[in-house]
């Protein structure tokens, strides 16, 4: 007979192997296939995985069409700079006093809920050149010179698509900033009042400081999600026109699924993550070069 104490412990493990097992399957050893595929040059379908060496590093960093689509990324890390500032205004408003303020967290917070695939066919609806609701109502309020082939323009598609990662994750940044402000103290605030603080002085002062982490936070996320991207140009432009919205994942599924070179696409995988840990951390370094922790 086991004594509460081992019953106890064996209900503990119990509970614990199915998430370690799913953790052990679908993230470390899917990471080390992910490595192992990427020193080999397998085509998807052979049962031999010949060994190639960093030769699939080599081509990603000798082939400037491969780095090239980084640039188009840089469209949605600034338009994300833009959409963390205007969330972090609309937390400040929506954490205040003010009727209805539930009502408009859950209507902010409502398209990052939606399916993806439906808010893409929503957008391309919308930006379709010839009957698109955005250029019809352009026309209608005189405004016809600013009416465009969004998803067609080399120069505007990637800001167009980065506008809808825009609107979609919107809400959960206003969610993320407003929980961090409302774990201020609000005597913080009401002595600095007291001491004559204006708005902005609260803003920089108290405000800005108490949420430098979840800032950085913030942060982490756009410049991860920017170098990510995959679902909005996979799916309403394919990449187009002439390759001016491709992004890295998109390089890197095509590179696997069109011309069935896993290796090299597996490659791509790690060299992305990579570069996203190097960002991560040069990042964190700037927000904290003055020894703060």
């Amino acid at each position: 007979m086991f004594t509460f104490n081992t019953q106890k412990t064996i209900i503990i493990c119990l509970f614990l192997t199915v998430p370690l097992l799913l953790l052990l399957v679908f993230t470390y050893y899917s990471a080390y296939y992910l490595l192992f595929l990427s020193f080999t040059s397998w085509d998807g379908t052979s049962l031999v995985k010949k060994f190639v060496g960093l030769e699939n590093f080599k081509t990603i960093f000798t082939n400037p069409q491969i780095f090239k689509v980084f640039l188009h990324n840089f469209a949605y890390f600034f338009v994300g700079l833009f959409q963390m500032g205007m969330a972090l205004y609309l937390a400040i408003i929506l954490n205040g006093k003010i009727r209805g303020r539930n009502f408009f967290k859950s209507l902010i917070f409502m398209p990052y809920i939606m399916n993806s695939v439906a808010v893409a066919f929503m957008f391309g609806y919308l930006f379709r050149f010839e009957d698109g609701a955005i250029n019809l109502l352009l026309h209608k309020i005189g405004l016809s010179f600013l009416a465009m082939n969004w998803l067609g323009d080399v120069e505007i598609v990637n800001y167009a698509l980065a506008s809808v990662t825009t609107w979609k994750h919107m809400g959960l940044f206003v969610v993320i900033f407003i929980g961090a402000l409302q774990s201020i103290p609000q005597d913080i605030y009401e002595a600095a009042e007291l001491d004559g603080a204006g708005s902005f002085q609260l803003f920089r002062y108290i405000t800005f400081p108490s949420m430098i982490t979840i800032i950085e936070l913030a942060l982490f996320l756009n410049l991860a999600g920017s170098l990510s991207i995959f679902e909005f140009p996979f799916i309403l432009t394919k990449g187009g026109p002439i390759g001016a919205s491709d992004t890295f994942v998109t390089k890197t599924v095509d590179t696997a699924f069109v011309f069935n070179s896993y290796g090299l696409a597996s490659a791509m995988g790690i060299v992305l993550i990579v570069i996203v840990i190097i960002l991560a951390l040069l990042q964190r370094a700037i927000l904290h070069r003055n020894g703060d922790s």
